[in-house]
């Protein structure tokens, strides 16, 4: 019997004997499209940013969202269309938002380390704000709209000292992380620099990490940037833009994330009255539920008393159960009603650490077969790699009854495209 935790999402259910994304066959779709392949759902992408953006329908806002989290053209054309702007952190993320349509007063750029090159295209292209991490990334940005005889909007980026109660490697609002500056040294960092011509300072903001799955953490931080945006205001600096991150969770398993409308309701309530347009960046709770990545079973394997089941997805397509020890629900594609057996779930790559899942209760599987790993929308194929020269995946997009490859699958001309087999004599 299927445990409730091992049900399926509705736009992946189980039709006549197998999953299905909306209308299509999964068992289909892998004749096409061949494995391993990220598979989306248009329909669940839509909704899932309607509910996010719609929760917020009371306070003046730019939903923009987090390209890191998934950065396929098509996903970020569909977003554009239903009126998002975007969260860019690179130079190349910025030109893929561009590339899908996205206007570039609706893109803000964050990230610790812009590079002067970075800084230019941004000016160039006038996005809405450059959210800023230290006192040296203010003067470099100062001094790159110096150069190019212009006004640089920026937003500060604070670190509240919230703990955001999830993996230490996504928490990034903590006194010892790396992002954005202490809240207590905003005021008198921006008070110095509030009179340049070549900055417009216009925003605070912060963003506490990622797969938060509590409300406290987001109210705590919301207050923190409340206090801090009326004290700049006290001093004479209008601060137009209120930028609150993402990091909103998901289940994987069995946490209990706070809807959006929760989410909403509980950061409006702290705000209050400020009158403040908000920034939102969602990525994971947009997208990640949205796709799985399917993959085939090689052969199943018996060793030092554990049993293996040989798919031919690998961490260099999904790296979150390696880097994270993040758990993802691994689903037969033929509907259940075998026995069930434990068995750790792994790739070819030539590492230890290559697993999706280890421990499971998994129905009995033969070679051939397919499995879904669930939820893998969200920094899925944007952590692919080539390791062990394995071509990267393809990627599906599917609406309704029909479907479309929104990225090829690569073959090995793309894997040696730029090499030169010419050492020195």
């Amino acid at each position: 019997m299927m445990r409730k935790t091992d049900r399926p999402s509705p736009f992946f259910p189980y039709h006549r004997g197998g999953m299905h994304c909306e209308g299509i066959s999964l068992h289909e779709l892998a004749k096409h499209s061949g494995t391993p392949v990220y598979v989306y759902s248009q329909s669940q992408l839509e909704q899932q940013f309607a509910a996010f953006d719609g929760a917020f329908s009371n306070k003046p806002r730019l939903t923009c969202f987090a390209v890191k989290a998934n950065s396929n053209l098509a996903i970020l054309a569909l977003f554009r269309r239903m009126g998002a702007g975007f969260d860019v952190v690179s130079g190349g993320e910025l030109q893929r938002a561009l590339r899908a349509g996205a206007d570039p007063r609706r893109i803000v750029f964050s990230g610790v380390g812009k590079t002067a090159e970075e800084i230019d295209l941004g000016l160039e292209k006038r996005i809405l704000q450059f959210n800023v991490e230290s006192e040296a990334e203010l003067h470099a940005v100062e001094g790159r709209a110096r150069a190019a005889s212009r006004t640089a909007p920026v937003g500060l980026r604070v670190n509240p000292d919230v703990d955001p109660r999830t993996h230490p490697y996504i928490a990034t609002g903590l006194r010892q992380n790396k992002f954005g500056v202490p809240i207590k040294s905003a005021v008198a960092l921006l008070r110095r620099y509030a009179g340049s011509s070549h900055l417009q300072i216009q925003g605070i903001g912060c963003h506490i990490g990622s797969q938060i799955t509590s409300l406290g953490p987001f109210v705590e931080a919301a207050r923190k940037l409340r206090e801090t945006a009326l004290a700049l205001r006290s001093i004479g600096i209008d601060i137009r833009y209120l930028d609150l991150g993402g990091g909103l969770g998901i289940r994987y398993r069995d946490e209990t994330p706070p809807s959006a409308s929760a989410y909403a309701a509980a950061i409006s309530r702290e705000l209050g009255d400020l009158d403040c347009d908000l920034i939102l960046e969602p990525g994971r709770a947009i997208v990640g539920d949205a796709g799985v990545l399917l993959t085939r079973v090689i052969l199943n394997k018996r060793a030092g008393g554990r049993s293996f089941v040989i798919v031919d997805a690998a961490m260099n397509d999904l790296l979150r159960p390696t880097l994270y020890g993040a758990y993802h629900r691994v689903l037969p594609v033929r509907a259940a009603g075998r026995p069930l057996r434990r068995a750790d779930i792994v790739g070819p790559v030539c590492e230890s650490s290559d697993f999706l899942a280890r421990g499971r209760q998994l129905p009995q599987v033969k070679p051939g077969e397919l499995l879904a790993v669930m939820s893998s929308g969200a920094y899925g194929f944007v952590f692919s790699s080539n390791y062990n020269s394995r071509p990267r995946a393809a990627e599906v997009l599917i609406k309704s009854n029909r479907f479309r490859v929104i990225r090829k699958r690569e073959i090995f001309a793309d894997l040696v495209r730029g090499e030169i087999a010419r050492p020195f004599r």
